[in-house]
């Protein structure tokens, strides 16, 4: 592998230009979920400029490539890359700002998209050079229920060929460029969209006992269920459960015959997740009915745990520490923000690590999901260098 890396560690420095055109064409045309038509087009284009194998139209705009080395039934590894922006307008002033009036690339799937056609460079030009194919999976909607990770499985994106793994990367504008994060195991939480309606006999505000407070009873309710987390749940398993919106009347002095409420639950155990949505539940609709009104409780279940499998991870851990160096690779806490490339880890040995972004001279420090995201680019090198890295010393087994 040694002679491998640095092969590799050229080809990702003299493509970097490159990389960067791609990461700049994209961050220009972002696209919503399922609606990046043009984004699978550029891929495409750019993967036949290649002589690339790839397949289009796979979970509706999804694309696969599959790079073939020697012997190339040998072993096939998947490497993926999710290619939807998001609903925020951006407010950064850089000559490649999204030129689509509020959809922004905020969550670095420009990045992700760019690295991995930088891989396909890579390996395309060192296909004579390893054994077995690299399986490039260019994934529609991340950032939507029901995520493009578990309808480009149902259309069958991880057979023919059968990979034995796979490894995602994502964006970190809380690691420094240059370095990159790993954790083994329970890594990412699952996440569920809540919403209730408190629904009770409405009247004047001055006149509460001919009526019942719907927003009394809403309040009650929100305080009731946060004991889910903090007296129900194990204190050994991390639990989250925020309300983030809020809706009832519009008049000072009405008591509204309706309140609706939004949230999310998030969890890092499947069993304790499924347990958690029946006890909420049970809660909300008992108080409501003590309360004179009723409550109507919906749960929909989204991206489950991230679990990325010891041994994968391990060994990718380690594959990264031989391509950048010891201190560059460090460890990663348990992140309770949920991703759908769990979906590929219920069903296949996973390892999602993170790319190092930030830039603190530069003032390129802004989260994930904000108006002001950037990345520092320099850190596509590494970006589609350790990849294409991984998936070969993967293959050799």
């Amino acid at each position: 592998m040694q002679q491998l890396k640095s092969k590799i560690h050229g080809l990702a420095q003299q493509i970097l230009p490159q990389i960067i055109a791609y990461r700049r064409h994209l961050h220009q045309h972002p696209e919503l979920a399922f609606e990046e038509h043009e984004t699978a087009a550029f891929v495409s284009g750019e993967l036949t400029k290649l002589g690339v194998e790839h397949s289009v139209g796979i979970a509706k705009t999804g694309v696969v490539a599959l790079i073939k080395g020697k012997n190339p039934d040998k072993k096939t590894f998947a490497l993926r890359a999710d290619m939807d922006a998001l609903p925020i307008k951006e407010i950064n002033e850089v000559p490649y700002k999204s030129k689509y009036e509020g959809k922004m690339h905020a969550c670095g799937h420009d990045a992700h998209t760019a690295s991995l056609l930088g891989v396909a460079h890579i390996l395309q030009a060192l296909k004579n050079d390893f054994e077995g194919s690299v399986k490039l999976i260019f994934q529609p909607s991340e950032e939507k229920l029901p995520g493009g990770a578990s309808v480009m499985i149902a259309e069958g994106v991880l057979q023919n060929p059968e990979p034995q793994g796979i490894v995602g990367q994502h964006v970190m504008p809380f690691i420094d460029a240059g370095k990159v994060g790993f954790r083994s195991g329970q890594y990412m939480a699952s996440a569920d969209e809540i919403t209730f309606f408190v629904r009770a006999k409405g009247g004047h505000a001055a006149m509460p006992h001919l009526s019942a407070d719907a927003v009394l009873i809403t309040a009650h309710i929100i305080v009731a269920l946060q004991q889910i987390v903090s007296r129900v749940a194990n204190p050994l398993t991390p639990s989250v459960l925020s309300f983030c919106t809020l809706k009832g009347g519009d008049a000072y002095n009405v008591l509204p015959a309706e309140v609706m409420v939004k949230g999310t639950f998030r969890t890092m155990d499947e069993p304790w997740r499924n347990k958690a949505h029946q006890t909420m539940k049970n809660m909300a609709e008992q108080i409501a009915q003590a309360m004179g009104a009723t409550c109507e409780f919906v749960v929909e279940k989204g991206y489950p745990v991230l679990y990325n499998d010891e041994i994968l991870t391990s060994r990718a851990k380690n594959a990264a520490i031989a391509y950048l160096g010891e201190e560059n690779v460090v460890d990663l806490d348990k992140w309770m923000a949920a991703e759908d490339f769990a979906y590929y880890s219920q069903v296949t040995r996973a390892c999602f690590y993170r790319l190092g972004t930030r830039n603190t001279a530069r003032g390129i420090v802004s989260g994930v999901h904000t108006p002001s995201f950037d990345i520092e680019e320099s850190a596509l090198e590494i970006g589609a260098g350790l990849m294409a890295f991984i998936a070969l010393d993967a293959l050799q087994n």
